[in-house]
């Protein structure tokens, strides 16, 4: 199956807009090479700005352009966007409800040995702190161009967490992102499996595990995490006694508390399990496959979990 780099499909999508008529500018902080985005320096020189590594003068240049009538993007590590310029992101973009699409690229643990320095796993804690944002968080490159598309023809800011990773293709052509709403991939009356992001991997491969010893999994994936509509949430958690999430960012402010959110607030009679960066801790340093298997996030580790949850209601 072939795996594609949602940094590449970003790009090509830049392309494909200012095609279409979007006027559209990209901001860098000086790794073109972490945005990828040559291809759109080669063909539209002069819709790039690269502002060296200022990661806060990045987020006010790109508030100042869409101020100014400009479709911006901003094209960055993560960690960097996140940390460095946290007050620029609140004050400039969203609370001026800026047109500025910004990319949150090499997100979780995509860096692997470069470890907490270069680890995104509080990043949609942090943004939903934010107001007049919304949240995306695509988990193949078919979503991705989808929302990449649905976020630079919107009005207003726009975050989108995109993996480091190549990624294998989740969905087909007739697949139609819908801002708000769940993705679900599989049907399962047994137990339900939450991914976010490049983590829909590990739980796909886990329910085709659980589905070969007759365990029956519902799979969902959260691409859209603000706006959410969680009443559809809600429906789809309330069809198994079991909910486990599974994400490459801290248990605190993303998959596993919004599931945790709608589990009270709709009085939903389900126990749930966050599996992410434990609460209080760091990712550790090492390439993904060590990552996530020490942090029980791979599919392996959901397996596990499951029969676990499932045993215990025997």
């Amino acid at each position: 199956m072939e795996h594609t780099h949602l940094a590449n499909v970003m790009v090509s999508t830049f392309n494909n807009l200012v095609d279409q008529g979007v006027d559209l500018v990209a901001v860098v902080s000086d790794s073109t090479s972490t945005a990828k985005i040559g291809p759109f320096m080669d063909k539209h020189p002069e819709r790039v700005i690269n502002v060296g590594i200022a990661e806060q003068s990045l987020v006010s240049t790109a508030a100042g352009l869409a101020l100014g009538g400009k479709v911006v993007a901003t094209c960055n590590a993560a960690p960097f966007l996140i940390s460095r310029a946290n007050e620029q992101i609140k004050i400039d973009v969203c609370y001026n409800d800026a047109n500025v699409t910004m990319f949150g690229l090499n997100a979780g643990a995509s860096y692997g040995p470069l470890a907490s320095t270069h680890h995104s796993i509080d990043d949609i804690s942090v943004i939903r702190g934010f107001g007049r944002v919304e949240i995306f968080a695509p988990a193949d490159a078919i979503e991705c161009q989808q929302i990449v598309e649905y976020a630079l023809k919107k009005q207003g800011p726009v975050y989108i967490r995109l993996d480091g990773k190549p990624l294998p293709v989740l969905h087909d052509a007739s697949y139609r992102f819908v801002p708000g709403n769940i993705d679900t991939l599989s049907e399962g009356e047994q137990i339900t499996l939450v991914g976010l992001g490049s983590t829909v991997h590990e739980v796909v491969d886990a329910a085709h595990q659980l589905n070969n010893e007759r365990i029956k999994a519902q799979v969902l994936s959260l691409p859209s995490i603000r706006p959410l509509n969680k009443k559809q949430l809600a429906d789809a958690i309330s069809k198994t006694p079991y909910v486990i999430s599974v994400e490459e960012h801290n248990v605190n402010g993303g998959a596993g508390a919004i599931v945790a959110e709608v589990i009270a607030e709709y009085g939903i009679s389900a126990r749930l399990i966050r599996l992410g960066i434990p609460d209080g801790e760091y990712a550790i340093a090492g390439n993904r496959a060590d990552t996530r298997a020490r942090h029980g996030i791979d599919a392996k580790s959901v397996v596990s979990m499951a029969k676990q949850l499932l045993k215990s209601q025997q």
